[in-house]
């Protein structure tokens, strides 16, 4: 299978693991096993609602002015766009905080969808919205992310999912994964050569 896309998720595997989201649902006043924040957050009342948004609009500010890449980020990028092959970014992060972490470090992305785009993941809408704006089949795309909701979006969409093992959690999303790898750069192994089956 040729592979003509790959879509990243953006907080922990383009840049370095930064949200304590147990502060973040602390803060909010959600359950500390909530895995759901902007899905919660659109459940509640305009006031209330309001407050959580500030809450979680500083975080995503703050992360962008902490922002660091993840080991290999640049390079496997550049490499990716040499090749010819496109690619996006697919996040429940607002897309204006990805621009600004391209512009901070330089990065160039073919395109973007982030949380006001449509469903977020683990829905597939993004990497759907994505294959369709790059004119490929989901086949022939790659998501990778360091979350379970990256692997089940992928998933759902029938891209081949990638999980980046750089947290201690990591271990408990490797059965949804296609293929499992510690540093980013690996991408470009299962790009150039691997026999893409589960």
């Amino acid at each position: 299978m040729v592979i003509k896309a790959v879509i990243f998720d953006l907080d922990g595997t383009i840049t370095q693991p930064f949200f304590n989201f147990g502060d973040i649902r602390f803060e909010i006043g959600l359950a500390e096993d909530s895995t759901t924040i902007l899905e919660e957050i659109e459940n509640m009342p305009p006031a209330e609602r309001k407050r959580a948004e500030e809450i979680l609009n500083f975080h995503e500010s703050q992360a962008v002015v902490e922002s660091k890449l993840n080991v290999g980020a640049a390079e496997t990028l550049s490499t990716l766009r040499k090749s010819g092959i496109h690619i996006g970014i697919l996040t429940r992060n607002k897309r204006e905080n990805v621009f600004a972490i391209a512009e901070k470090h330089n990065l160039d992305f073919d395109a973007v969808v982030g949380r006001d785009d449509g469903p977020p993941k683990p829905d597939g809408f993004g990497v759907l919205k994505l294959c369709e704006q790059f004119g490929v089949k989901p086949a022939e795309t790659i998501m990778v992310g360091d979350y379970l909701f990256d692997l089940l979006c992928g998933r759902a969409a029938g891209a081949i999912s990638v999980l980046l093992a750089n947290t201690k959690e990591a271990e408990n999303f490797t059965e949804h994964a296609d293929f499992v790898i510690e540093r980013i750069d690996e991408i470009l192994e299962i790009v150039n050569g691997q026999q893409l089956e589960k």
